[in-house]
């Protein structure tokens, strides 16, 4: 094995080549983006659910009324 002038980079060991990016994924928008934002609108929707689902128990529990159909979309 040759030495290399610098010993923080030795001729031979390895290494290899950094993946050549393209314009997007230089600017944080490949495609990993997609998936990110999906799982981000997925949550919000849960979360929209669930703040809906509250709104109407408490509207149910304030009319006295019980039931699923109080207030319907």
């Amino acid at each position: 094995m040759t030495d290399s002038k610098n010993i923080n980079n030795p001729v031979g060991q390895g290494g290899g080549h950094r993946k050549k990016l393209s314009r997007a994924e230089r600017q944080n928008n490949g495609p990993h983006r997609n998936l990110d934002r999906q799982g981000a609108a997925e949550q919000k929707a849960e979360l929209v659910r669930k703040m809906r689902e509250k709104a109407r128990a408490a509207a149910a529990a304030g009319t006295g009324q019980t039931g699923e159909d109080t207030a319907q979309n």
